[in-house]
């Protein structure tokens, strides 16, 4: 259910005061109103007075969006019509980012409030003193029944409500009363999910709650019972929860970190990734948010005095770790949640590492057993959290989850070791180093550590499964998953880059993310105006406006598997490249050296690059288009063959070509 701060039917918001009604809203002692603010809902109050005259139906001010942490201005339901205003008082222009504002609120009722998924939407944004523009009732190519949203000042929003109304052709009507008893079920990307429980709010609050993903809060519970029952024994525990790709794992790490910020308690924790990205990323938006707020109620704070808060609470784990080789202490948290941990080094490339970087000539663990070791410097208790992704490694060097078991079983036996059963599927690679940790080391298995349902696509929670089958070339399955997902999650191919850029910007609405994604390998996209070698800032192309060239809606710079992996975009653009070709019974892998593409025989780099295209395939949230160009038979670096064999795969696998 979501709440407002002030309804009433039309006709009886027309009698009443205007003095009266802005005391209701303000009435609500959680709302923190000033001056302008009031001021501002006296302008609302007298155009809607104005332009209401005439009408029926219901109207509700200050409609929240939880997940986006704001509220819609007013939402107004006449006849089987939800009118989704936004005031701008005083504003002489419709300004783009305005625009977007009331779209993306649009959008998030569509998306995620029940009633909003049959109903008709219409947004509207409200310049007080802007010119008149001509109207225009357009349904976008989603045909969801979202309308474009339409643009109005305080003189012509009643020939626009009456405008609208003359299209409806329903004789049904909303009501009111049932619109905002409706289920409200968010999926937030992890930056809105970090941003918001940095607030205090906990996981179930800002997403989903229908059956499908009760897991989520189900997984976050057995992990702080897990916490809860090691500091009560005084035990040290390691527990190990999988999932699907982007089924929230992230998620639920951040979860149990926000719930352990006060300092004062002994259960402080603290959130570490080895994403460099991730981190950056995070840390720049929760440290602009806390600027924000702060701000908000008259409080001035730098952007570094926010970034030390910040830290506090999500660091990258070489920080982390550095810090403790210098300090012989045990740290001052008690739980240490690793994002990624399948991404550890092993011991060879952190004992390599160490002596180049570090001066640690002597040093003989791999990463894995000497965060261990840090932890188990405690006397009393701790208690890590490994979130473990299958089929995530994609660097050299990264262990994979065997040596996290491997370190318990050698060299610290007598901690308690909690598995997801799924850990012995074969994507994990742990099924060895499972059955002999099992007898060295009280091993308990439990379910509720596996996150089964993906989040990132609130759309179809099968693309994970289809990109699996896809990648393993299991051409029937794949073919019939896609038939289950294809209507709600679109997925298309193309050999022309330029018409896969038009698709995005004709998918996107609002402020929602698109992007060109590719494979760090892919070194002959050059002619296309591609190139991997040149740096991209992954904040600048994560968090960047519209405006922003650095930013991914500019389609200019590109982001590999490196700075996107844990994070996600709504609509992705994956343009492949001659690393990897498809054949019958495997996948070529190849790397570009000099000026020919070479074979790869290593089994472990084949398997990094098949995961490599594994995340670029699972970062998109709503659909994404594949681009697999035609090659030049003219340029012996970029062969038609090398890319159509592909392309044909795709096609039989049933991916519409546009």
């Amino acid at each position: 259910m979501l709440n407002y701060y002030y309804s009433d039917k039309i006709d009886q918001f027309l009698i009443k005061t205007r003095d009266e009604i802005l005391g209701r809203i303000t009435s609500l002692n959680q709302f923190d109103s000033n001056r302008n603010t009031n001021q501002s809902w006296e302008r609302q109050i007298d155009i809607l007075k104005e332009n209401l005259i005439g009408f029926n139906g219901e109207l509700f001010f200050e409609f929240s969006i939880p997940r986006m942490g704001r509220r819609v201005d007013c939402v107004l339901i006449i006849q089987n019509i939800v009118f989704v205003i936004e005031f701008k008082v005083g504003e002489k222009e419709y300004l783009n980012s305005n625009y977007d504002q009331v779209w993306d609120y649009a959008l998030d009722l569509k998306n995620f409030h029940k009633p909003s998924h049959t109903a008709l939407l219409v947004p509207i944004l409200v310049a007080t003193e802007a010119h008149d523009l001509e109207f225009q009732f357009i349904e976008t190519s989603h045909q969801d029944k979202l309308i474009k949203p339409l643009k109005a000042n305080k003189k012509n929003l009643k020939d626009i409500l009456n405008f609208c109304i003359g299209f409806q052709n329903e004789s049904q009507t909303i009501k009111g009363d049932e619109f905002v008893r409706g289920s409200y079920s968010p999926t937030p990307t992890i930056i809105e999910a970090a941003v918001t429980m940095y607030k205090n709010h906990s996981v179930n609050e800002i997403t989903r709650s229908d059956a499908d993903a009760v897991n989520l809060t189900t997984t976050t519970k057995s992990v702080s019972d897990i916490i809860e029952r090691a500091q009560i024994e005084k035990k040290k525990i390691i527990c190990f929860v999988t999932g699907v790709p982007g089924a929230g794992k992230t998620l639920v790490g951040l979860d149990i970190a926000t719930k352990h910020l006060d300092k004062e308690k002994d259960t402080h924790s603290i959130f570490l990734s080895g994403n460099g990205p991730l981190v950056a990323i995070l840390q720049e938006a929760l440290t602009r948010d806390t600027v924000f707020r702060q701000k908000e109620i008259g409080n001035k704070i730098t952007k570094s005095t926010a970034r030390e808060g910040v830290k506090a609470f999500i660091q990258i784990i070489h920080h982390y770790r550095d810090a403790y080789l210098v300090d012989p202490t045990a740290p001052f948290d008690h739980v240490a949640i690793f994002d990624e941990a399948q991404r550890a080094w092993d011991k060879e490339q952190t004992v390599n590492f160490m002596k180049r970087k570090k001066n640690q000539p002597d040093f003989a663990y791999s990463e894995p057993e000497y965060l261990i070791s840090c932890l188990d410097r405690h006397k009393d208790w701790a208690v890590i959290v490994c979130l473990v992704g299958g089929g995530q490694e994609i660097n050299t060097g990264e262990a994979g989850i065997s040596e996290w078991l491997y370190a318990i079983k050698n060299s610290f036996p007598e901690w308690e070791v909690h598995i997801s059963p799924n850990l012995t599927d074969s994507e994990y690679n742990a099924f060895d180093a499972i059955k002999e940790i099992e007898n060295e080391c009280i091993t308990v298995y439990n379910p509720d550590l596996h996150l089964s349902v993906s989040m990132r696509s609130y759309r179809a929670e099968n693309v994970s499964l289809f990109i699996k089958q896809l990648l393993d070339l299991d051409t029937g399955a794949a073919r019939e998953t896609l038939e289950h997902i294809s209507d709600k999650y679109p997925i298309v191919i193309t050999r022309d880059v330029e018409t896969a850029k038009k698709w995005l910007k004709e998918k996107a609405r609002g402020s929602e993310r698109y992007g060109i994604v590719v494979s760090s390998q892919a070194y002959r996209l050059k002619p296309m105006a591609i190139d991997v070698r040149v740096e991209t800032d992954p904040v600048h192309w994560f968090l960047g406006e519209k405006n922003d060239v650095r930013s991914s809606y500019y389609l200019e710079d590109v982001a590999t598997e490196f700075q996107v992996q844990g994070l996600e975009l709504d609509w992705a653009c994956v343009t492949w490249d001659g690393d990897f070709r498809y054949s019958k019974d495997e996948w070529k892998t190849y790397s570009f050296v000099g000026n020919k593409w070479q074979n790869i025989n290593k089994e472990e780099r084949k398997l990094y690059l098949k995961n490599a295209y594994r995340v670029l395939l699972t970062r998109a949230r709503q659909g994404m288009v594949i681009v697999v160009p035609e090659g030049n038979k003219e340029d012996h670096t970029r062969q038609p063959e090398y890319y159509n064999s592909t392309y044909e795969y795709f096609k039989e696998i049933g991916l519409k070509e546009i």
